[in-house]
């Protein structure tokens, strides 16, 4: 690591990181007490009859901010590694600036990438989060994934998070189907897992070849040789590099907040939901304006489905109907008639309370189920196009999906403020180490200022797009392999013992994290 002092102790520039500091926590604890107080306001109306289920609450929310916490210092460390290495930002500062604008990138989030991860769950699990085997799921997966995180980190290798945490759920998913074979079960959604794996897999040949073709592009037009040069000493780049890297280190840090922070928010949405489902299984923002709302297109939504009933009978069981097709993939005669009889059953029972924010304790659990699996049928009827629903009933049947999402995947202000809280102080420790790899043992040289900004430039745009799609992204893969990509593109050589560790790491993630959160899974559901 490279000296990156800037200051003698006690001077200006001490003191101001001293006053930053100090900002930074001040804003942290004020987050801690908002996230408390509405916690302790949520929960005021639960009446439960032992205190287990909030034992199990608060060991599971402190295991899944935990897992945000480590993913703060093993995946943002990569935002820092070059201003740190470029001497735009002292060290102290960067990891400062860079938890700072995680956080406001968790807040900011829009939730799409948190439960297009819980897609790739067996059903029945989140259908019955709150049962033993749902508390074994997340535990497993969860545990697994900090234990593979705090390994790489050990070694100082820039592995992904969001890989690991995608090969816990697939390792739940597979040990779920083998401990209760392939009838009752819905296993892995591999068609999910499969398009989560093209993002994982693309993202740092995206990384590697846009960076150096964005360095190749930037020496043809912007002929400034400064921009060029490495670092002299400690002496900081002439201001216009400075504000570039610090723009592009921004830009990385708000991008991977916004996406590897949803990925805790969803796992902590089944805990809460599995804990108290009376306070977090239905959205309680829905109005009772809104709800009639949501009632209208729901017999509109019906109407439109028995279209393609074919004149077949529901069956005496619809949703069990409709939930075996969530977990076979496929569609038989009976599933349109019973995807239209449930959904009118939604409408019905929400219909009686008058709003979904009032829908009574006893029938929470029933109804927010109920959402769930008719939102994943038409997700499926969706991708499989079968039955083929015309444009204009595609509308009616989408529109009604997505109040059924407005219903039940949310995520309440506060968890988002606890999440950012857990990757901005992860942000603040043990970055060194993976800094150390970025910044010195990819490439044979040092790290130019023009290399930094083009790796983090493409990190920044490509994580960006990911969030907005919903696919979940590695900034691990993507900065550390645009930082390959520019040493390629400069001539500057790479050290291939390092980048051999890292591709080894890549591809171990997916098979260590999958046999670890199997096993887990094995353990727990005999303990528990």
């Amino acid at each position: 690591m490279p000296d990156t002092s800037y200051a003698q102790p006690g001077g200006p520039a001490t003191r101001g990181r001293s006053l930053s500091f100090g900002l930074f926590l001040l804003v942290l604890l004020i987050g801690a007490a908002y996230c408390a107080v509405h916690l302790v306001d949520d929960l005021s109306g639960v009446r439960q009859s032992s205190v287990l289920p909030f034992i199990l609450l608060g060991i599971a929310l402190l295991i899944a901010l935990g897992f945000e916490f480590v993913n703060g210092f093993h995946d943002t460390a990569n935002a820092v590694a070059t201003v740190i290495y470029t001497h735009s930002l002292s060290p102290n500062l960067a990891v400062i600036w860079s938890g700072t604008w995680n956080f406001l990138g968790v807040l900011t989030s829009t939730g799409a990438v948190a439960f297009g991860v819980l897609q790739l769950l067996p059903v029945e699990l989140i259908l019955q989060v709150g049962s033993s085997a749902g508390f074994a799921m997340v535990f497993a997966l969860l545990i697994a994934a900090i234990i593979w995180n705090l390994g790489t980190w050990y070694f100082g290798l820039p592995s992904s998070s969001s890989h690991t945490l995608i090969g816990s759920i697939i390792g739940v998913g597979l040990m779920n189907q083998l401990m209760h074979g392939a009838n009752g079960t819905s296993g892995v959604d591999w068609n999910q897992a499969l398009g989560v794996g093209k993002s994982l897999l693309f993202s740092p040949i995206v990384g590697f070849l846009l960076s150096g073709l964005l360095l190749l592009v930037l020496k043809a037009v912007v002929r400034v040789p400064a921009l060029y040069a490495e670092p002299k000493g400690n002496e900081a780049p002439p201001f216009w590099i400075r504000a570039l890297l610090i723009l592009t280190c921004t830009g990385v840090s708000f991008a991977h907040g916004s996406n590897d922070g949803q990925k805790g928010m969803g796992l902590i949405m089944l805990i809460l939901i599995g804990t108290v489902p009376t306070a977090y299984a239905l959205n309680k923002a829905v109005n009772s304006a809104e709800t009639q709302t949501f009632i209208a297109v729901s017999h509109e939504s019906a109407a439109t489905i028995g279209k393609y009933a074919n004149g077949v009978p529901a069956g005496d069981h619809p949703r069990q109907t409709v939930e075996r097709f969530v977990q076979t993939r496929t569609l038989t005669p009976d599933t349109v008639p019973a995807l239209q009889q449930l959904t009118l059953g939604i409408a019905d029972q929400v219909s009686r309370s008058g709003a979904i924010s009032t829908v009574p304790v006893s029938e929470v659990d029933n109804v927010r189920n109920n959402m769930y699996i008719a939102s994943e049928a038409i997700r499926l009827m969706d991708k499989a196009q079968q039955p083929a629903f015309s444009a204009d009933d595609h509308k009616i049947i989408d529109n009604y999906k997505k109040q059924l999402d407005h219903a039940t995947k949310f995520i309440p202000t506060w968890v988002k403020v606890a999440v950012a809280i857990a990757l901005g102080l992860g942000t603040m420790v043990g970055w060194k180490r993976i800094v150390v790899t970025v910044g010195e043992k990819i490439g044979k040289q040092h790290l130019t200022y023009g290399q930094g900004a083009s790796a983090e430039a493409v990190a920044m745009l490509t994580i960006g797009m990911a969030d907005v799609y919903g696919l979940p992204v590695s900034t691990t893969h993507v900065l550390s392999s645009g930082v390959a990509g520019t040493m390629a593109a400069n001539g500057s050589g790479l050290q291939w013992g390092t980048v051999r560790s890292l591709v080894l790491a890549w591809v171990l993630t997916l098979p260590v994290s999958i046999a670890l959160a199997g096993g887990l899974y094995w353990l727990f559901r005999h303990l528990f």
